[in-house]
């Protein structure tokens, strides 16, 4: 007797190669999603009775392949099924894909389900829901919830998503060696996506939206399988385990968000900081650097210092530096201002973060940061009017309810403006 635990787990595990073997198939995403939802229950039903099967990933595959072509035939009467006794020979048909499993034709095939929903036509909302639903194996209910809106709506925007890569006319064969270097980059942000949708949010939703964050980080380690010497996958990877390792200590006991510096440490997830640590590390060492490596590097010096104190804020700005040069942004100037702040004061970081008033004006860690800095120099115009600002840019009342907090120090900091937050 077999533990239905460990046939939901081949399951879920064999998911992102059987569909894309599927896929390869029958050059349909719904067809091939159909297929391997009948291979799981026929393997919910077959296996805890018959045993398991040497490998449960070609055994889903030759099922599901069969099921398609039943469902071909029943559609179709110019499609010829092979013989019967061929559909019937699982074990010598499992045989033969067991041998071919650990070739380049079905690791291609895996990314290719990847560039399928990372391609460029779609939204990047669009690849993250799709990648939730095709290789993570969703359900429409719990992706809706993970993104707080209705099932029938979340259930049109999948389907304009297969819609739209019908359209296309998306290749199925086999990716050639420059498609893999222009588009694996291309898949490693759908991936991070997946995880800043499972990360972002206030307490209530990062609880409904943390399956997300499981699922980026699953799809990082497969990428990874794929390209094991690739130093930018392993620093996603890396960077991904070292984020989410915070995720217990980032809000208190009411829902409030608990800052870097101010967070319970003890909480931390030491064994996904070890990984990370290794990772990055050893992504270092191939001397390629890359945006997802500076940011991992980041995340483990974090993770590294003991307490607050401890941190290396003068390494921290230069990796925000460099990240600069690879990726102009605003927002990178941002947080590399935040850094320059405990190195060489706020009016430091004030000064360079001044030209970029326009740019972010709509950014709530904008005008929190000008309030911050604006505070710790003594200005409290200046840092009330960055509240201020802040609370109408907020998109949660996590975040509102954090400004809020600090317009309250501020006014206890300076008793003579002690009125100036209560029309706020």
């Amino acid at each position: 007797m077999i533990d239905p635990d460990w046939t939901g787990t081949a399951i879920t595990a064999a998911r992102p190669q059987a569909v894309a073997a599927l896929l390869r198939y029958f050059r349909s995403l719904d067809l091939a999603e159909d297929a391997f939802q009948d291979a799981a229950l026929r393997a919910l039903k077959t296996w805890p009775v018959k045993g398991p099967p040497r490998d449960p990933t070609a055994w889903l595959i030759m099922v599901g392949r069969n099921a398609a072509l039943d469902y071909v035939r029943r559609h179709s009467k110019q499609t010829e099924l092979p013989p019967e006794e061929t559909l019937s020979d699982l074990d010598d048909a499992e045989a033969d894909l067991v041998e071919r499993l650990d070739t380049g034709d079905y690791r291609d095939d895996v990314l290719r389900l990847l560039f399928v929903c990372s391609h460029p036509d779609l939204p990047p909302v669009h690849q993250v829901t799709l990648a939730l639903r095709i290789v993570c194996g969703l359900s429409v209910p719990q992706i809706a919830r993970a993104f707080f809106t209705g099932e029938k709506a979340m259930e049109q925007r999948i389907t304009r998503a297969k819609a739209r890569i019908a359209q296309s006319d998306v290749p199925y064969g086999v990716p050639s060696p420059a498609e893999r270097a222009d588009r694996v980059y291309a898949v490693a942000t759908m991936i991070y996506l997946v995880f800043n949708e499972g990360y972002t949010g206030n307490a209530k939703e990062t609880e409904a939206r943390a399956p997300l964050c499981d699922e980026a980080i699953r799809l990082a380690r497969l990428l990874m399988r794929l390209f094991p010497a690739e130093p930018e996958i392993m620093g996603l990877t890396a960077l991904l385990l070292l984020q989410n390792s915070r995720a217990a200590a980032r809000f208190d006991g009411n829902g409030e968000a608990v800052l870097l510096d101010q967070q319970d440490r003890s909480l931390w997830d030491q064994r996904a900081i070890a990984e990370g640590i290794a990772l990055i590390d050893k992504a270092i060492r191939h001397r390629q650097p890359g945006a997802f490596q500076v940011q991992a590097a980041i995340a483990a010096i974090h993770a590294r210092a003991a307490t607050p104190d401890d941190t290396d804020w003068a390494q921290i700005e230069r990796l925000y530096r460099t990240l600069e040069q690879m990726q102009p942004s605003p927002v990178v100037t941002l947080n590399r201002a935040v850094a320059l702040a405990k190195i060489d004061g706020s009016q430091a970081a004030l000064d360079l973060i001044a030209p970029l008033a326009e740019a972010l004006d709509g950014y709530y860690y904008y005008h929190g940061a000008v309030g911050m800095f604006s505070r710790q120099m003594g200005d409290v115009g200046a840092a009330r009017e960055a509240f201020i600002r802040a609370i109408a840019c907020s998109k949660t009342l996590s975040e509102a309810a954090h400004i809020r907090r600090q317009l309250d120090q501020l006014a206890a900091e300076f008793p003579a403006d002690r009125n100036f937050s209560r029309d706020v």
